[in-house]
């Protein structure tokens, strides 16, 4: 093939101009290119939001608890969902779930190491001889109980009793007794279930 052929065949090329659709499909095919592309981005961006929110859930989070047993009735009652909050100071009031025969309860706290409890026949309960304002009672009661009162909470335990005094078995038994530092798991302070009482626990 001659030289002179050979250009006119390229200056044909060159002079081929695409079509309206061609020009159209190629738009079309780099805005679905640049489409993909934000979509993976924003995939990644959701996974990555995604890992760095478990990692701080796992953070503050050590228990999510779902509720057996009317032991801490009102406060709590069967089939509720709460969280439990880790920490390494249990301050009296507080709600605490804890390790127990390979089950996790949740009883409040009532005494610190050291401190003298006593409960009386009507049920009153007093800490370092100052009674307690427990408003979140409907009814008190020394009963169960196999200890004898006024009671001192050994070194590095944590006397703890169940709102529903009557049924809960909890510190003032031998059963349970008082809980360890390495049985607490955390303080139980936010209600996720049922959706109606999401939130904060309160004391009254």
């Amino acid at each position: 093939m001659s030289s002179q052929n050979t250009n006119t065949k390229d200056n044909e090329l060159k002079n081929i101009k695409p079509t309206t659709q061609q020009l159209k499909d190629a738009l079309d095919h780099e805005m679905r290119k640049q489409e993909y592309k934000t979509a993976f981005a924003k995939t990644i961006g959701i996974l990555v939001a995604v890992a760095a929110f478990s990692v701080l859930i796992a953070s503050f989070f050590v228990k999510v608890q779902k509720i057996s047993g009317e032991s801490m009735y009102p406060t709590l009652s069967t089939g509720q969902i709460v969280i439990a909050f880790k920490t390494d100071t249990f301050e009296p009031g507080q709600l605490v779930a804890f390790y127990y025969n390979n089950k996790v309860l949740i009883k409040r706290v009532i005494g610190s190491p050291g401190d003298w409890i006593n409960i009386d026949s009507e049920g009153n309960v007093t800490v370092n001889g100052v009674v307690l304002d427990e408003p979140y009672l409907t009814e008190k009661s020394l009963e169960p109980t196999d200890i004898e009162f006024p009671y001192q909470v050994p070194e590095s335990r944590y006397f703890v009793l169940g709102d529903n005094r009557s049924v809960s078995i909890d510190s003032r038994s031998d059963v349970v007794g008082c809980i360890s530092k390495e049985q607490l798991i955390g303080h139980v302070l936010f209600r996720i279930y049922p959706f109606g009482e999401f939130g904060i626990i309160t004391n009254n």
